[in-house]
């Protein structure tokens, strides 16, 4: 299909979608052929198949697992279909992306639990209705030993150790397991049980990503082009963003939670947020990033705004409302909020009226072990009635009404029964 066969309507589309979809992107493989897809697109009313895969290797949805999300939402807005694929079956083994070693595989049961969680989440971004939610244990598990064995014919080992992590740890003498690579074979395969028009994935996922036009290409499918997402750094402003890591924002915690950590991200950072992680419109982007420069917006509303839409996109209106007040009560102004919530203590807990500090931050589910209570109370993040507790072995006579705070978002008022 040629760009001039176009009516000056339809070219305006195709445009007006390229300038959509290649927002916040890294890279397009190959950016012709997307083209080319868009066109047929436009010109057809045929909507494109637009596939992500999740291995539901953790339970848990963060701000960085969301930019690969809001891509998807993006397409689902042109009127494109979404093919979200949950890897029960290539999670079992797990992606050997990026890992030094080889992963402990999952079983059944957890690959279970972690996708139902998975669903209640990524539809607080999705469209349900242009989204087709998919278990490759529908295609992958029936296969015999011969389609396996047929499949890996199709790439070489050289091929596989062309993968940077592969390299790495044949070089270093770590072992590599022959299932892990079987790996991007398998989500190849979505690609090509699907008949997907386009993959997305972050940049740690480009070699996975061809490996699905590879197969296309050996199984007589027209091919898909891979798009590639930046990883998104987390609040420390220099590793990915990981749970593990603790600099991570999760979707589903508190809207004071989400609004205080996204008030701690680098100032550097803040646009690459808003680019990625929210769902302004670019035109809106836009008129922030100007403000920013010719300094008509300071940094620090701009990242109040921030906090506020991620509350408000997770939380809805009324969340991100609330979540602000407490911020500008607690932090600006630097007072008690107003609605500090209630947690009893049962007097069978004291003893001669007393407790050990330890002991109350746990019973309170202000830390979920001993060690995080003492931990807590070390870094000086331990008040009670606004005094500062640094002593890990105290023990403390509490009190109806008494105020006690961990860190800068955690507040609790006692009540002994």
């Amino acid at each position: 299909m040629k760009w001039e066969e176009l009516s000056a309507e339809q070219q305006r589309e195709v445009e007006r979608q390229l300038s959509v979809i290649s927002r916040g992107v890294v890279e397009i493989v190959p950016e012709e052929e997307l083209k080319q897809k868009v066109m047929k697109s436009v010109v057809t009313g045929e909507p494109l198949k637009v596939k992500l895969g999740l291995d539901p290797s953790a339970p848990d949805i963060h701000i960085g697992h969301t930019v690969v999300m809001h891509k998807l939402r993006q397409f689902q807005e042109l009127g494109h279909q979404v093919q979200l694929i949950i890897g029960d079956f290539t999670g079992r083994i797990g992606d050997p992306t990026g890992k030094s070693e080889t992963r402990k595989q999952l079983t059944e049961e957890d690959v279970k639990r972690n996708a139902e969680t998975y669903q209640q989440q990524i539809y607080k971004i999705l469209d349900p209705s242009k989204t087709q939610l998919y278990y490759n244990s529908e295609w992958l598990g029936p296969m015999t030993f011969a389609d396996v064995v047929n499949l890996s014919a199709k790439v070489t080992v050289a091929r596989m150790l062309e993968r940077d992590d592969f390299t790495k740890r044949y070089q270093s003498g770590q072992p590599i397991s022959i299932h892990e690579f079987f790996y991007p074979l398998m989500q190849g395969m979505d690609s090509v049980a699907l008949k997907s028009d386009i993959e997305l994935g972050g940049t740690d996922q480009k070699f996975n990503l061809l490996m699905g036009r590879t197969l296309q290409k050996e199984y007589g499918v027209d091919t898909q082009v891979a798009i590639m997402t930046p990883l998104l750094e987390g609040l420390d402003g220099v590793q990915k963003m990981s749970k593990s890591l603790g600099n991570y924002i999760g979707i589903d915690e508190e809207p004071n939670e989400i609004y205080g950590k996204a008030m701690s991200v680098p100032d550097e950072l803040m646009l690459k947020y808003y680019e990625l992680a929210t769902d302004l419109t670019n035109e809106q982007l836009a008129e922030l990033r100007q403000g920013l420069e010719n300094g008509s917006i300071h940094p620090r509303d701009a990242k109040m705004k921030l906090a506020y839409t991620f509350v408000r996109m997770y939380h809805g209106v009324e969340a991100a409302e609330a979540a602000q007040q407490h911020f500008v009560t607690v932090f600006q102004q630097r007072a008690l909020p107003d609605d500090i919530e209630q947690f009893t203590v049962p007097a069978a807990e004291l003893e001669d009226g007393k407790i050990r500090l330890v002991k109350l931050l746990t019973l309170i589910g202000f830390a979920a072990s001993n060690g995080e209570a003492r931990r807590s109370i070390q870094q000086g993040a331990v008040k009670i009635n606004e005094e500062k507790c640094v002593d890990v072995n105290a023990d403390v006579t509490p009190q109806n009404g008494d105020i006690v705070q961990v860190g800068k978002r955690k507040f609790a008022k006692l009540v002994i029964e």
